[in-house]
């Protein structure tokens, strides 16, 4: 499938897919994106404790980079784990102008090791970020009661229904923790009625710039 680097609307890059019309990130800015969604509706709820995140499509690497920045900031300790099941080619990852746009020249080694680490193993990039890949196809998660936060960042459900499935989200449910939460860009009824099926508490939240609104789910 033909792929290509798209800027989007706030500087940063993305990943195109034009036989698909999808893209790996908001072409209405993939950084205002990211933080929007998984930072402000997120991380942020999970303030000065050591967490877990999984990542459900690890993708270009973008929302692991801003989590590590954000350790940077507030010293929290994070175990970050990232799965995709088709990983970005190296020279398209490297690409990616994050760093610049993010104004972090000094972390452009840290953005380069995500990428180029080995995976299914764990490698502390910094005291407070010990980050694992896991190539791994999203049915295949089997953890329990792991993780604090997740990260849902899969193609969307116009492309790949099959991964905003309610076997999907069960896995979900069962791989955090109780009172763990879930975010996503996506706010599609059909999703939202997967989640609560799980046993989730579904909130809807307004979207990040090009979308009204997206979910929060947390396991009670």
């Amino acid at each position: 499938m033909k792929r290509e680097i798209i800027q989007t609307q706030d500087g940063s890059t993305t990943i195109h897919l034009p036989e698909w019309e999808e893209s790996y990130h908001s072409k209405h800015g993939a950084i205002q994106e990211a933080y929007h969604v998984f930072i402000k509706s997120g991380l942020e709820l999970f303030k000065d404790k050591p967490i877990a995140i999984l990542e459900i499509g690890f993708g270009t690497g973008l929302n692991a980079f801003i989590t590590y920045l954000e350790t940077k900031k507030s010293n929290q300790k994070i175990d970050y784990v990232g799965v995709e099941a088709y990983p970005v080619l190296i020279e398209e990852a490297l690409q990616m102008n994050y760093v610049l746009e993010l104004q972090a020249p000094e972390e452009q080694e840290i953005f380069s090791s995500m990428h180029l680490s080995t995976w299914e193993e764990n490698h502390q990039l910094d005291v407070n970020f010990d980050f694992t890949k896991r190539q791994q196809f999203f049915q295949d998660i089997t953890d329990i009661n792991k993780f604090d936060l997740i990260y849902f960042d899969a193609f969307g459900f116009r492309v790949q229904p099959e991964l905003w499935s309610l076997d999907i989200f069960k896995k979900m449910y069962a791989a955090l923790k109780k009172g763990g939460v879930l975010v996503t860009y996506a706010c599609r009824s059909s999703i939202k009625n997967a989640m609560l099926e799980c046993g989730f508490t579904v909130e809807k939240l307004p979207g990040a710039p090009g979308k009204r609104e997206m979910l929060r789910a947390t396991k009670s």
